[in-house]
């Protein structure tokens, strides 16, 4: 996905002169190395206003031919918030992506034309980095063209407790694979731009109604623990757990930058047409 990262370098830029899945050419088919999340919280009333602005953005980097893509989260739960999800392999990889975009004297005017455009419509913008728990994933990698629903949790860990989560949740994807083997999910540990230890876990569907069926594989799960692996995830609970928090996303087609190839899969969702506009009253009597 793009590098939406330098987007809170340019809103630092523009303030001091006075803020995300792909990896490389194509959307990722397997867990990226590495997350970067830009979260606006979008000012309340002006959710319209901010996808028309939103859409600048992916036009300006299909316009520079940019290798890097990006999926836009609407949150359906909690703040007012869209996310952008871009995955890279290494940290030389969110490199080049800064470099293209800051040697390209076009398309840097044009992002910074557009970060000003969103000054106007959001309350605040952070972004996080986040590297991959593999190990600690579970289940076929999604295809990301296709989802349209996304579920994210945090856990907030206690200093010292992090050799708990990762017991905790090798003692779910071990259950998982006994109770529920069709769960899919991918674990990220917070590495920069929020209090840690912190970790993320996403999960996405391809449509809303497939949630029953997700809550449903957790209840099985959660029943199908071994003693041995119920207590070690009553023990992080209850002593290496701050707190843990789940959001739902919709995927929001008009602010992503995803391949001309993806979006011939599904036109009518990638390309929706715009609505006809009303006709104007006719001035005769």
């Amino acid at each position: 996905m793009n590098s939406r990262v330098s987007r809170f370098a340019l809103a630092l830029l523009l303030i001091c002169a006075a803020s995300s899945l792909a990896q490389g050419p194509g959307l990722p088919t397997t867990q990226p190395n590495f997350v970067t999340i830009v979260r606006e919280e979008v000012k309340v009333g002006r959710s319209a206003d901010h996808e028309k602005i939103e859409a600048g953005w992916p036009a300006a980097f299909e316009k520079a031919k940019s290798p890097y893509y990006y999926v836009a989260l609407e949150s359906l739960t909690g703040a007012n918030e869209a996310w952008y999800v871009t995955s890279f392999d290494s940290h030389a990889a969110i490199a080049d992506s800064l470099k293209r975009e800051s040697s390209d004297p076009v398309l840097f005017a044009e992002l910074a034309r557009l970060s000003r455009a969103d000054a106007e419509v959001i309350n605040s913008l952070r972004v996080v980095h986040a590297r991959a728990r593999k190990e600690l994933s579970y289940g076929a990698f999604p295809n990301v063209g296709k989802a349209r629903f996304f579920e994210i949790s945090w856990f907030r860990v206690r200093p010292g407790h992090e050799a708990g989560f990762e017991a905790a949740a090798k003692a779910y994807g071990s259950a998982a694979g006994r109770s529920a083997p069709n769960t899919s999910y991918r674990v990220y540990e917070v590495i920069a731009g929020a209090i840690g230890p912190t970790y993320l876990v996403f999960s996405s569907v391809d449509g809303f109604a497939e949630f029953d069926q997700v809550m449903q594989s957790g209840d099985k799960i959660m029943k199908g623990f071994t003693p041995d692996e119920g207590a070690t995830f009553q023990k992080f609970f209850t002593e290496g757990l701050i707190n843990s928090e789940t959001h739902r996303f919709r995927l929001n087609p008009v602010m992503s930058y995803v391949p001309k190839e993806t979006r011939a899969q599904d036109p009518d969702f990638w390309t929706p047409k715009k609505p006809a506009a009303a006709p104007k009253p006719s001035s005769q009597p």
